[in-house]
């Protein structure tokens, strides 16, 4: 399997001033002091370093007994497996599974999400079993403030991984009290049925009071690709820029879609083309001149929303766990936002523009549901 990695300089420096070498980074996991180790598997994940021996090293982390806070956690473990689940190595996920038996709340959290994030189905037994009580058994933990397990990350990865046999443990917590919870279940169940009636109600959750709650929302539909919320995203009360990457979130999601069907289903676009182009076996494959100039326009436009910079989608605001969105922490190096660098593009977001760009011209037909969505983040721009 061939490796991909982020083409690091011999020399990086992070937000916090500290530099670091990818050999160093991978060294300072067995560190002696334990500051150095939760760094270098930070520092791993961040950049991106999916070479074995930054596997191994984080992998071999997850067993580390050595940094433990004074209620027993496991701080260095918690950053090896988000660092894991970045870097795109199945070889993880037998460690990752092991993780979900940790006794650190937090370890089996990230342990969760990397699972999530790697995509391998041989986890969905050991992802189960953390919903054994169902939702009489997912209570607080006296004193501390998160529940006896990481519901909402073990949801939404049941959810992403398509296991279809979860859906009826997964129903029940739609009603659990905690609302981030009730999100993880409709998003999750939406991924799984493909029933509107949860996509509805990650919609109706926009017009809540809180803006915290609203946010996972808008993520949460983003990650459904939930076209009908669209018009419910752009007016609900966020940041613009929140707006604009759930929005982003639904329009990719689309062409995904409309990607994976193109050569078997009709896209809805085609059922409602321009007079004159019916879809008859005299005509079938005879594009007419309006129908080729509207095609190009719509093109041209979804290149425009898809190639947005980082910098007019900034988020200025922390998201769901208080941590600074994704998107934003995983950077290509070399591509931060100041003032002697901006608007100048790395080779890495050269290709993924192309990238992108290509998969837009592999869409020629658009559903009506899209080009609202176009229009709608033209109007936060």
């Amino acid at each position: 399997m061939e490796q991909q990695y982020l083409e690091l300089p011999s020399e990086e420096v992070s937000e916090n001033g500290e530099s670091l070498t990818v050999e160093e980074a991978i060294a300072n996991l067995q560190h002696e002091e334990l500051g150095k180790r939760y760094y270098a598997a930070w520092w791993l994940g961040r950049f991106r370093v999916n070479i074995p021996a930054a596997v191994e090293g984080l992998i071999s982390a997850l067993e580390d007994d050595s940094d433990r806070t004074e209620d027993g956690g496991y701080p260095l473990r918690r950053n090896a497996a988000r660092a894991l689940g970045k870097l795109e190595d199945k070889k993880a996920v037998p460690a990752l599974i092991k993780c979900l038996e940790c006794s650190d709340y937090y370890v089996r959290e990230a342990a969760a999400e990397a699972l999530e994030m790697l995509g391998d189905p041989s986890c969905i037994s050991a992802l189960i079993k953390l919903l054994d009580g169902g939702v009489g058994a997912a209570v607080l933990v006296p004193g501390k403030p998160h529940l006896v397990q990481p519901y909402e990350d073990v949801i939404e990865a049941l959810g992403t991984l398509q296991a279809q046999s979860a859906i009826p443990l997964i129903k029940p917590f739609i009603e659990h009290p905690a609302e981030k919870v009730q999100y993880a279940a409709a998003r999750s169940l939406y991924q799984l049925t493909g029933e509107a009636v949860y996509g509805e109600y990650l919609t109706q959750a926009l017009e809540g009071d809180n803006l915290q709650l609203r946010r996972s929302a808008l993520l949460d539909l983003a990650a459904i690709g939930y076209l009908p919320a669209a018009k419910a995203i752009s007016e609900t009360l966020a940041e613009n820029s929140m707006k604009l990457i759930a929005l982003k979130g639904l329009l990719e999601h689309h062409l995904t879609i409309n990607s994976k069907v193109k050569s078997g289903a009709t896209p809805r676009r085609r059922q409602t083309q321009a007079v004159g182009t019916r879809d008859d076996a005299s005509r079938k494959g005879t594009p007419t001149k309006r129908g080729n100039a509207h095609q190009e326009s719509q093109k041209s436009k979804v290149e425009s929303q898809l190639l947005l910079s980082d910098e007019a989608i900034t988020i200025n605001s922390k998201v769901k766990s208080g941590a600074t969105p994704r998107r934003r922490q995983t950077q290509a190096v070399g591509t931060r936002d100041d003032a002697s660098r901006k608007g100048t593009p790395t080779k890495r977001g050269n290709a993924h523009q192309e990238s992108q760009k290509s998969k837009v011209e592999s869409q020629l037909l658009l559903s009506d549901e899209a080009i609202e969505v176009m229009t709608l983040m033209d109007s936060l721009l």
